[in-house]
């Protein structure tokens, strides 16, 4: 299985105030390997806070308007992606509220 790395924006809102560690804090406590990066901006700027998820081979998203109540959402999709072969999924629903804070899909 590829790695998945995820990237949160620090120059978001929500990445000023602490996003990737929480999100890092949830990753542990739930047993979750990612490597969590940050960067100073994913230019999602027309619709912060953004986090992107990536991994070799896979599709690579991109999600906006986030804050840290979607830390619990953000893990339902991980155990999702990190058990498709190719990122994608037939069925979006699983996804909850993530589903209307995609910004982009980007394929593998």
């Amino acid at each position: 299985m590829s790695r998945i790395v995820a990237t949160v924006c620090r120059s978001c809102p929500a990445g000023r105030d602490g996003l990737a560690g929480a999100l890092r804090d949830a990753l542990r406590q739930a047993g979750t390997e990612v490597e969590l990066r940050e960067t100073d901006c994913l230019s999602g700027c027309t619709r912060p806070s953004t986090v992107a998820f990536r991994a070799e081979g896979k599709t690579a998203y991109l999600f906006g308007d986030l804050t840290q109540d979607d830390i619990p959402e953000l893990l339902g999709f991980l155990a999702l992606y990190a058990g498709s072969a190719d990122g994608n999924f037939a069925d979006a629903r699983p996804l909850g509220a993530l589903r209307g804070k995609a910004i982009a899909r980007i394929p593998g």
